[in-house]
């Protein structure tokens, strides 16, 4: 693959009228207009680790398309073992992950990579690309025979960069970048791959508030366009606020799933975390919180 040519940087036909004319949907590998969000089942998925330790003890799940399913628990719970194996990047010990009806294991790398895009919680900070050029990489499933991106991918990198709000960072070093910018960058990658459903692992980390509201809106437009995002989330309140369901995982169990009003409630959240919770109502809304004391 070679690297993003910079002369797309910045440019549109609103900014400058001299500006090539945006390719069409199908050409751009725009997956908005017609998302058909890929349906993911885990039926009694078990994942045991080398040394016997049980991360994941026999799960049932499902992400449809059009929600957002949000994954909490404490550490160590198994919420980002059960989302890579969610996610077709893990097998499981017993059990397993079907997609759109296939199991998880049968499909290709490239097809999965058509389908799903994986946000993983950890990355190296010393990645030897610009920004831009790790954006580009979400094309490549997109990509031909000899891994030549054309207009259409550079055209589908800037509106990500965009999105996320990181436009200024396409020529910088991701090495040279902070924890949140890197994390933007990352993001920009999701939205430029065109995968119909994503799973996030810890979209908000390292982002500060502004950037952590963006990231979560991100996921709910997907869903509201008839994608589907699973989302690994410490914040109860954004859970709260952004999933239509949301599963209670401890212990490597899941201990509870529904709407959020339903399953977010102070004695279980007490149980699970081992702090108090208390019930609120939002000033502005006028919507039950829970929160933590």
């Amino acid at each position: 693959m070679r690297g993003v040519d910079t002369r797309f940087e910045g440019r549109s036909r609103a900014d400058d009228p001299s500006a090539p004319a945006d390719p069409p949907p199908a050409e751009r590998g725009d997956a908005a207009a017609n998302l058909g969000a890929s349906r993911i089942e885990a039926r009694a998925v078990r994942v045991v680790f080398p040394g016997g330790r049980e991360a994941v003890r026999g799960v049932d799940l499902d992400l449809r398309p059009g929600e957002v399913l949000g994954l909490v628990g404490p550490n160590g719970a198994g919420k980002s073992t059960l989302a890579k194996a969610m996610a077709g990047l893990l097998s499981p010990s017993s059990g397993e992950v079907r997609i759109d009806g296939a199991p998880a294991g049968s499909l290709r790398r490239r097809e999965l990579a058509r389908r799903i895009a994986w946000l993983a919680q950890d990355v190296p900070a010393d990645l030897a690309f610009t920004a831009a050029e790790v954006v580009l990489m979400g094309r490549s499933p997109h990509l031909g025979a000899l891994g030549l991106d054309g207009p259409g991918d550079r055209h589908a990198v800037w509106e990500a960069l965009r999105a996320t709000s990181a436009s200024d960072l396409a020529d910088r070093p991701m090495e040279a970048l902070s924890g949140g910018e890197r994390r933007r960058v990352l993001l920009a990658r999701i939205l430029a791959q065109g995968a119909p459903t994503w799973i996030l692992d810890e979209p908000t980390t390292h982002l500060d508030l502004a950037h952590q509201q963006l990231a979560l809106r991100l996921a709910r437009d997907h869903a509201d366009r008839g994608g589907s995002t699973l989302c690994v989330l410490h914040d109860i309140t954004q859970a709260h606020a952004c999933c239509d369901r949301v599963a209670v995982i401890a212990g490597g169990e899941l201990r509870a799933l529904g709407a959020p009003g339903e399953v977010l409630r102070p004695a279980l959240l007490q149980e699970i975390f081992g702090v108090r919770f208390v019930e609120v109502t939002h000033p502005e809304t006028g919507k039950a919180h829970v929160v933590a004391l």
